[in-house]
């Protein structure tokens, strides 16, 4: 297979990468921390200058029409800065959500939005119960007249105490974790009866606590079919995980990075640690474990979009494994060869171990998903 770029995409991938690399060093990355929203505003602006809100979306709704692969690129760089904007709960959770499963009028509402960086959005699926099974939504909608009333509570919405709109799961029927009985209501953040707790996550992003007591979404706002919300649900989340793989590429590879740049110049008995050879085979097998990382990443944007469902999921889980598996090995020795300055705030290794850390909990970590792989039947069936 040819896995090159195109040239567009060359070109896509070192515009993401001058602006981050201007805008986005470890300093400027602490400073956004300390914004209102956890994350700057201005750069937001900048990504929809670029087009990088609108990627994945029609040009009739603001965007370009890019592909998984568009958004690899882009998930990738992300992860090299380690970036605080919700381009993966704005544009890839809720915007894939929308763009997928909303009717035109509410695709014409809110996608142009997000692609002008005028709306930040967030999906309010998970619950405290659920742990990594999708199906498991407690939430309840009710209907009532012409819309629904909601009640239930959400948990670690990704950047959910910026976002101005919401994409919330519901149960219109059947028993708590069934399958069947989903549906997806787009809500606004400021409507009666909507509570957010934010909170910063261990990684320097945010993530928010979500109350909904009696309210009240229109007709017009469910996304897909009421009731059959759920094979949508599982292929965003599928396409979140590729993105997620590819982000954590990026980190990876600047984690493996800093780390030989390192050995390069701290010095141990006079001479740098770079010259132990045990250390250099360290270095050596954080590379490969990068590269497999990478090879996995591939694999899983190739299959973001695949429409059998079950192929899908067994090479998005399998991806998801070795990232995680990779992730914790890369981040355990790029600490251990920094040594106790790996374990302080002021160095931005471990910062990046802990955001491969988190993103191996999201939607999964590498145990679940190997279980997963292993109920299948295996990534390559008998």
């Amino acid at each position: 297979m040819d896995f090159a770029l195109t040239e567009e995409q060359k070109l896509l991938q070192h515009s993401v990468e001058r602006l981050l690399a201007d805008h986005y060093g470890f300093e400027a990355r602490r400073r956004y921390m300390q914004e209102p929203r956890g994350w700057s505003l201005e750069l937001w602006k900048r990504y929809a200058e670029l087009g990088l809100l609108g990627l994945p979306f029609d040009e009739d709704y603001g965007g370009s029409g890019g592909g998984p692969v568009e958004t690899m690129i882009v998930m990738e760089q992300i992860g090299r800065a380690l970036v605080l904007e919700p381009f993966l709960a704005t544009v890839v959770l809720a915007g894939g959500l929308i763009r997928l499963g909303a009717t035109k009028a509410t695709r014409s509402a809110l996608l142009p939005a997000i692609a002008a960086g005028e709306l930040s959005a967030s999906v309010a699926h998970a619950e405290r119960q659920s742990r990594y099974d999708l199906a498991d939504v407690a939430t309840n909608a009710q209907r009532d007249g012409s819309g629904y009333l909601i009640d239930g509570a959400k948990t670690l919405v990704l950047q959910g105490d910026s976002a101005e709109k919401f994409v919330v799961s519901a149960r219109l029927s059947g028993r708590q974790n069934d399958r069947n009985g989903l549906a997806l209501l787009v809500v606004d953040a400021a409507a009666p009866g909507v509570s957010v707790r934010g909170y910063g996550a261990a990684d320097g992003t945010r993530a928010a606590e979500v109350t909904l007591t009696g309210v009240r979404a229109e007709a017009d706002a469910v996304i897909g079919e009421p009731g059959a919300a759920f094979p949508l649900i599982e292929q965003i989340a599928d396409q979140a995980i590729a993105a997620l793989c590819a982000e954590a590429v990026g980190a990876m590879a600047v984690a493996h990075e800093t780390t030989v740049d390192y050995m390069k110049t701290r010095k141990q008995f006079g001479v740098t640690i770079g010259s132990f050879q045990v250390l250099q085979h360290r270095a050596a097998e954080m590379l490969i474990a990068v590269e497999q990382a990478r090879s996995m990443a591939m694999l899983a944007t190739m299959m973001a979009a695949e429409e059998n469902a079950r192929e899908r999921r067994q090479a998005i889980s399998a991806a998801k494994v070795q990232i995680g598996r990779s992730g914790r090995f890369v981040g355990q020795q790029a600490i251990q060869i920094h040594g106790g300055i790996g374990m302080t705030m002021e160095a931005k290794i471990g910062h990046y171990f802990k955001r491969l850390t988190i993103i191996d909990t999201m939607f999964g970590d590498a145990d679940h998903h190997l279980g997963l792989v292993a109920a299948g039947g295996g990534l390559i069936a008998a």
